[in-house]
């Protein structure tokens, strides 16, 4: 039985006395321990040895005590299973020394078997669990089948993804078939990390604001609906899509227990978007926390009371970055655990 259940509640749109909070990659490079480990073993070792990825998950809840741990993983180990060998290149990120461009490399894609390609995942999650002694809820994840699309297209990460839209506007058939089949291994994938104990499932749609509204549509949206509706009786959903303002409203009737949105909204609009019916996480700029402890807590402050405590969890907009001050991240999660409502 998870004894802090506050950010189940706040997925469930229940009165709370205080918003839960958690930071996207706070499982991760900002923390001196997590560095430790990554000069031990490479990105995708740590990844893969479910001992050290659930360590790592659970650190920032140690020094910190956020309402969740997500899951210590990377959106990639899902093409990796897929028959597309992705590495982790220094300097460079991502890597797929051969992009898939045509009809025959979308062919050679497979939708694996989860347990026997994906298992370390699972161990990591059981793990994880055992780990954080049900204190504190966990969150699985994966990314938007568009968002893995662009790094098979582009080859490695992108200011346009020029190179991942052509492939769709050029050879549609192609891309469907490869979306669709990203969509039915991310469907298995999520599924089995409910099975294996994480309490609430994320979609990360990085890249989703590279579309226009229309294109979001056809080559994003869609598919993520589909992974909604698979996965929505099983665990609540939590779908992020960074820069997709213009989808809010069609992301509130979707059937997903949160909507995470960026820094590049107004918590008014984002209510008003999603007509104050669904849960809201975010938003805050995450290069803000640069900003002096005493001026995070104020900004922290006044963004609580602008979306208003309940149907809301406190996140950043976007990950951390690696180079904020400990004493920033102390400071933005004592704002919320201190939030007392305006009289």
């Amino acid at each position: 039985m998870i004894k802090n259940k506050l950010f189940l509640r706040a997925l469930k749109g229940e009165n709370v006395e205080r918003p839960p909070v958690w930071m996207m990659r706070q499982a991760g490079r900002y923390l001196p321990e997590f560095m430790e480990l990554k000069a031990k073993y490479d990105f995708f070792t740590r990844c893969q040895t479910p001992e050290l990825a659930a360590e790592i998950t659970v650190q920032p809840i140690r020094r910190f005590g956020m309402d969740a741990a997500i899951l210590f993983s990377d959106i990639l180990v899902i093409p990796q299973a897929m028959n597309i060998p992705f590495e982790m290149k220094p300097n460079v990120g991502p890597w797929l020394p051969n992009p898939i461009r045509s009809q025959k490399d979308v062919d050679q894609v497979i939708v694996p078997n989860i347990e026997e390609t994906l298992g370390y995942v699972l161990e990591a999650i059981k793990l994880t669990k055992k780990m954080l002694n049900d204190e504190v809820p966990l969150i699985g994840f994966a990314g938007s089948p568009w968002t893995i699309l662009c790094y098979c297209a582009q080859g490695q990460g992108s200011k346009t993804f020029d190179k991942a839209k052509k492939f769709c506007f050029t050879q549609p058939v192609a891309a469907h078939s490869l979306l669709q089949k990203i969509t039915d291994t991310t469907i298995l994938y999520l599924k089995e990390k409910v099975k294996a104990g994480v309490d609430v499932v994320q979609i990360f749609d990085s890249w989703g604001g590279m579309l226009s509204p229309e294109d979001y549509q056809e080559f994003s949206w869609k598919y993520i609906q589909q992974i909604i509706d698979a996965l929505k009786e099983e665990a609540p959903v939590i779908v992020f899509g960074k820069g997709c303002w213009f989808a809010l409203e069609e992301m509130s009737y979707s059937g997903a227990s949160a909507i995470g949105v960026d820094w590049t909204i107004t918590p008014e609009n984002a209510r008003k978007f999603t007509n104050n019916k669904v849960t809201l996480q975010g938003n805050l700029d995450p290069t803000r926390l640069f900003s002096p402890p005493k001026v995070i807590k104020t900004k922290v402050t006044e963004m609580i009371n602008r979306f208003g405590k309940d149907k809301y969890i406190v996140n950043l907009g976007h990950g951390i970055l690696p180079n904020i001050p400990l004493d920033n991240v102390k400071a933005f999660i004592d704002a919320v655990k201190e939030y007392q409502e305006p009289k």
